[in-house]
């Protein structure tokens, strides 16, 4: 395939809190528009973002629409819909004797010795799971015939029951199916119009919790997505777009909007998994840097994740919540940490007299005092309003005014429960915010043995740049990067996403008596796939194609698997295995500082990764002031710092700011989106794209 010329696109990223939505014209030129997110409309939401794009380009909404030839969409209301526990009443079908899978997970624990936790309850409570007679052997064989007539008392019970979605996942289904694709036509019959999934089309992969719990989640998920997707999609058409629409996965990457209606458990962290796209892009372009560090900030929560070697890095460990105590989606997904610490996230003092961050949010509505929409609860955002280092006027670009004495007297009662004054109280609940996003920087860094010092910093989301300058000297960052499409980061990196789609098949191989011929079969299995896959791709969108192949390995009787990648399409002779081996070691004794060169390895998944090239928009500095255009003097406010006290300091617009300007600090730089806050000793210097690289004197 060769890559169509471009042409308008549109992207957008649907949170908790706001919407961003991301426009480039076919000269390349950027529009980014920002609005309140809608949770029961969600087309409301993106509606008035994408109006205010249009509006900024002065242009009608549906003459925007026609002119975009690609629309690319992500939202977080998947992962939502799983932590407020607001997904469809789902049943469980699983083999006899198994009904635990759910409940034990994998039986690990943070906090193994603390008994006053209650044990967390299973994604599908044991009242909807029911145990089907059945038996698949490991080889394939069949060892109990499927009772039929049992299985169909139990779709009975849960017709009953109410249920509005089945999971199925029967042991060794990845070896045979057959069993489980009876139980679909079943269901079919019984429970006519009920979505349901199965765990061999889901994630087929030998363990068998990660299998059930994720294809748990996407049986809960569909009948959310199933309405939501399409009603996106009607949207769209209805206000007059008429190109291909996308929509971004878990893998780091795009897909059909077809994919995710069939499972939406790729859904999951999606919006996220963008971040690390464009920090690649704008780390590559502006410092030629492969390692980044990448922190996005939006109104819900903080993400962590990392670009190594210029690769976006992949985990299997995809939690929802707490590890072990939470929910697993089973799949190779982007690594990204959250945490609950975003600009909504709320500040409260526990019974023991100490102040918290997080993680619940106001959201969107009410949302922070400051919004003047109910909301009384103090918040990082009326922290920072009452600090001083965000301009009520110009919140949003000025669409939003924001209730400074809202946000006053919410934290004057923070202030007074912790018996300090109320600025004091603003500047804690950023000191407390700021150490919850450094552990989670830890976490995903040096326990994984990286130095954050040999690391690029790109800061993106909303409330991006509000803590990002003490962030980045508690690490020891000597680069910080933040893009001018820092507030909209995930909707930025749709733009310069490629479709990436991963499969996924179970054999089990062991270094020892390597069987070379099964591996063959399985990646010839895989490459079948990927071809199926690639010959639905939009014409019009996809570029060339590339394949690449990684495989799941672990030393003998261990627990934790490392995803290794293949050297080519395969492994033909024992030269190509010793090398995969050496790979595997390398990578175990980086992560677990441990090598042992004569372990037997264990190998359980192969995977193949489809990415098709798309193509991307130029980055450039766009509409900025020109040398010798600075608007004149900036304007002034008071802001307030703890080694300075509350001082006057300078406030620069930064669509006023050319390329090759450079701003101390103290100060404050606004873009549309974001605010950038220069704490004393700080520059920030506007780089040659329209960027800002912010550096500590």
């Amino acid at each position: 395939m060769s890559e169509a010329p471009l042409s308008a696109r549109i992207t957008c990223d649907i949170g908790g809190t706001f919407t961003d939505v991301v426009v480039t014209d076919e000269s390349g030129r950027m529009t980014v528009a920002k609005a309140l997110t809608q949770p029961a409309h969600l087309f409301g939401g993106l509606r008035a973002a994408l109006a205010r794009a249009a509006e900024q380009s002065q242009e009608s909404l549906d003459e925007m629409l026609a002119r975009a030839s690609l629309f690319i969409f992500s939202t977080t209301q998947a992962t939502n819909a799983i932590l407020e526990g607001t997904t469809a009443r789902t049943a469980f079908l699983c083999t006899e004797g198994f009904p635990d899978i759910l409940v034990r997970r994998e039986g690990g624990s943070l906090r193994p010795y603390d008994y006053t936790r209650e044990f967390a309850d299973p994604y599908v409570p044991r009242r909807l799971t029911f145990e089907i007679p059945e038996r698949i052997e490991a080889d394939g064989s069949v060892r109990t015939p499927l009772d039929e007539r049992t299985a169909r008392a139990h779709l009975a019970q849960a017709r009953a029951l109410e249920v509005q979605a089945v999971s199925v996942c029967l042991l060794w289904s990845t070896a045979n199916p057959a069993h489980e694709l009876a139980l679909g036509e079943l269901i079919a019959q019984e429970l006519p119009g009920v979505p349901y999934s199965l765990s061999h089309l889901i994630n087929p992969i030998v363990r068998e919790y990660r299998r059930a719990s994720g294809t748990s989640i996407d049986a809960s998920l569909k009948p959310l997505m199933q309405r939501h997707l399409p009603e996106i999609a009607d949207g769209l058409r209805a206000e007059g777009f008429g190109g291909e629409l996308l929509a971004a996965s878990s893998a780091g990457g795009v897909v059909p909007m077809s994919v995710l209606i069939e499972s939406p458990l790729w859904s999951v962290r999606s919006g996220p998994s963008l971040a690390p796209v464009a920090a690649r892009t704008v780390a590559g372009a502006e410092t030629g840097s492969g390692d980044v560090i990448v922190c996005d900030t939006g109104g819900t929560s903080f993400d962590v994740s990392l670009v190594r070697d210029s690769d976006l890095v992949f985990t299997s460990e995809t939690w929802l919540g707490e590890p072990f105590c939470g929910h697993l989606t089973g799949l190779s997904s982007v690594d990204i940490r959250s945490i609950g610490a975003g600009g909504g996230s709320i500040a409260w003092v526990d019974p023991g007299g100490l102040l918290r961050v997080g993680p619940e949010s106001a959201g969107a509505d009410p949302g922070p005092a400051c919004y003047g929409r109910g909301g009384t609860r103090p918040t990082v955002t009326d922290a920072a309003l009452v600090l001083g280092y965000v301009d009520p006027a110009r919140f949003l670009g000025g669409t939003m005014a924001l209730d400074t004495v809202a946000a006053e007297t919410a934290l004057a009662g923070l202030g007074e429960a912790l018996g300090i004054a109320p600025q004091q109280a603003a500047h804690a609940v950023l000191l407390v915010a700021n150490e919850r996003m450094i552990a989670a920087i830890h976490e995903l860094t040096v326990n994984e043995g990286v130095d954050p010092r040999d690391s690029t910093l790109v800061a993106g989301g909303g409330a991006a740049g509000l803590t990002i300058a003490p962030i980045a000297g508690e690490l020891g960052c000597r680069e910080v990067l933040i893009p001018r499409a820092a507030g909209v980061l995930s909707a930025f990196g749709g733009q310069h996403s490629d479709i990436v789609r991963e499969l996924t098949a179970p054999f089990v191989a062991s270094s020892q008596c390597f069987d070379f011929a099964g591996v063959r079969h399985t990646l010839d299995g895989l490459r079948e796939r990927m071809s199926a896959f690639e010959s639905e791709l939009p014409p019009a969108v996809a570029g060339n194609v590339q394949r690449r192949y990684f495989v799941e390995a672990r030393y003998a009787h261990q627990v934790w698997d490392l995803s290794i990648a293949l050297e080519g399409d395969g492994i033909e002779d024992e030269e190509q295995l010793e090398r995969l081996l050496e790979s595997f070691h390398d990578a175990h004794e980086r992560i677990f500082a441990v090598r042992e060169p004569g372990q037997k390895i264990e190998m359980s998944q192969w995977k193949g990764r489809v990415i098709a090239s798309t193509v991307k928009p130029p980055l450039g500095a766009g509409e900025r002031g020109s040398a010798g255009s600075g608007g004149g003097e900036p304007q002034r406010r008071r802001a307030f710092f703890p080694e300075l006290g509350e001082v006057e300091i300078p406030v620069h617009l930064g669509e006023q700011l050319p390329p090759g300007t450079s701003v101390l600090g103290p100060a404050l730089v606004i873009e549309p989106e974001t605010t950038i806050v220069l704490y004393p000793g700080w520059s920030a210097a506007v780089t040659d794209l329209g960027n800002y690289k912010l550096e500590l004197a």
